[in-house]
């Protein structure tokens, strides 16, 4: 399912209104409110198979308890832009473990294959949120971007964690295919595990996302729904690849329109999963 559907030269444009059409904005003039927290950002670690895990730990300052979400980095690592990222989730109300995978192997920014090892580390962060006292679900959402999307897709379905620790699926851009496969599979395939995923999956795009991206990520959502698991696809116009994190000296009205309309849905998705209202 997508905000907008294209339609062919001579035919009216075809709108799906399911996903943000509302009747009490429209007759009454209510808009919902968002959710808004201060934030404390600390620097947290936790073990993998001997090695130290350095990650970001977000959370409301608030006193009390609040849902667990796993925040899994791309291909960029956990650089500041990203980072800030982690804070407008925290700020939505979540307790937001956000691992390094990267600064705790030694590994650059933008590596071009794909460590199958660092996919336990992902793995040990669902356990490490788990163990946390300040969280009010007994099971986490995992929410990722670019191959992100990958790590925790094989923590759902890999290592098994939807049957029991996981609630739901949320990525941005998400590369759905296996980083290391061929050429050919990266643009007319999908990674097998995704027809493995059962538990609830939110992922958002731009209209303007790179050609072999958006027909990995469209196939695997429509593979998805044709089996009857509950899948959504947010399609954004005007933008394109990394809207929710574009710098200030690129970044566009769009991008901005996208980037809050996107966090406030997968707040409110995960919520709903997770149990928290």
């Amino acid at each position: 399912m997508a905000l907008v559907q294209t339609a062919g030269a001579h035919e009216e444009p075809q709108i799906d209104k399911e996903l943000w059409w509302s009747e009490a904005w429209w007759n009454e003039g209510v808009i919902e409110a968002p959710r808004n927290y201060e934030v404390v950002v600390e620097e947290h670690s936790y073990t993998s198979d001997g090695v130290t895990i350095p990650a970001m730990l977000a959370r409301p300052k608030q006193a009390g308890k609040f849902p667990a979400v796993l925040f899994q980095h791309g291909r960029r690592g956990l650089d500041e832009l990203i980072r800030r990222h982690v804070k407008r989730l925290a700020a939505r109300g979540f307790v937001v473990l956000a691992p390094d995978i990267y600064q705790a192997h030694f590994i650059g920014t933008h590596p071009i294959e794909h460590d199958y090892e660092l996919e336990a580390d992902v793995n040990r962060g669902v356990d490490a949120l788990l163990a946390r006292k300040d969280i009010s679900s007994d099971r986490i959402c995992l929410y990722s971007h670019t191959r992100g999307g990958y790590y925790t897709l094989k923590v759902a379905t890999t290592f098994g964690r939807q049957k029991s620790d996981v609630a739901c699926y949320v990525s941005y851009y998400p590369h759905l295919q296996d980083p290391n496969a061929p050429e050919p599979l990266q643009v007319y395939g999908f990674a097998e595990e995704v027809e493995q995923l059962e538990i609830p999956v939110l992922v958002f795009i731009g209209e303007e996302e790179q050609y072999q991206r958006r027909r990995v990520i469209e196939s695997s959502l429509e593979s998805l729904q044709k089996d009857g698991k509950p899948a959504q696809l947010i399609v954004y116009p005007g933008v394109g690849r990394g809207f929710d994190f574009r710098p200030e000296s690129v970044r566009t009205f769009a991008d901005d329109l996208a980037s809050k309309d996107a966090i406030q849905r997968a707040a409110d998705f995960m919520r709903r999963h997770l149990g928290a209202d």
